[in-house]
């Protein structure tokens, strides 16, 4: 493992975007306007950037990493943000994106972890 999260928090707005199979994350400093809209967490592990065939676990729910956004990497190593994106794609959708593919959707809880396990 080379990157590990704790969620610390769940905004009230996150269930809508997992209904678009979207999750929103942000480290604890996210600005008000968007706590409501993301999950918060804490990086405790950083060793490099994700890559395609890395494998994401959300609250122990493994995903494979299909496609990152040019500015995913940036975004998450200097403010924990980035959107989770669960469809499969080869192709990110904005540059924010991580694109993964796995089954069924996280069941997101404050005290799990967000980690990446580097291929």
């Amino acid at each position: 493992m080379g990157y590990k999260a704790t969620i610390t928090e769940i905004g009230p707005m996150v269930q809508d975007f997992i209904g678009e199979n979207m999750i929103i994350i942000f480290d604890n400093n996210a600005p008000d306007a968007l706590r409501d809209m993301a999950v918060l967490h804490s990086i405790e592990e950083w060793e490099r950037d994700i890559t395609i065939g890395d494998e994401l676990v959300v609250c122990e729910k493994r995903y494979k990493v299909t496609a990152i956004g040019n500015e995913a990497n940036e975004t998450l190593k200097t403010m924990g943000h980035c959107t989770l994106m669960f469809n499969g794609a080869d192709t990110a959708q904005l540059p924010g994106h991580i694109e993964l593919s796995g089954d069924g959707l996280p069941d997101l809880s404050v005290g799990m972890s967000i980690e990446i396990i580097y291929s």
